[in-house]
């Protein structure tokens, strides 16, 4: 299984090794940039998809980790809660199927 704190702190390393800061707010912005480049090459057809997710997930560690967040274990909780959430099947304007969350008491 994948080390989140060791991969955490090897980024960081990296990132101070190079001389970058850790400015969070850039960060996001960073992130966000690299995922926009992965829908563009995917809507292109292109490849280097994949490497541009890394990138995205570089981000989300390092910005995890100046945040003081737990970010495997924040994971491991959202898949959980996710795989107990009901949705029911509906059909969007144009036809397409889409999921609708059904709220519950436990899950508001």
């Amino acid at each position: 299984m994948l080390d989140f704190k060791q991969l955490q702190k090897s980024i960081m390393d990296n990132r101070k090794e190079k001389g970058f800061g850790n400015d969070v707010t850039r960060d996001f912005c960073r992130a966000f940039e690299e995922l926009s480049e992965a829908f563009s090459k995917y809507d292109r057809g292109q490849d280097g998809i994949a490497e541009e997710f890394a990138d995205v997930m570089i981000f989300l560690l390092g910005m995890s980790h100046n945040l003081g967040f737990d970010l495997e274990k924040e994971l491991m909780s959202k898949v959980e809660k996710n795989r107990k959430r009901k949705y029911k099947k509906e059909k969007s304007p144009d036809g397409k199927d889409i999921f609708i969350r059904i709220k519950t008491s436990e899950d508001p």
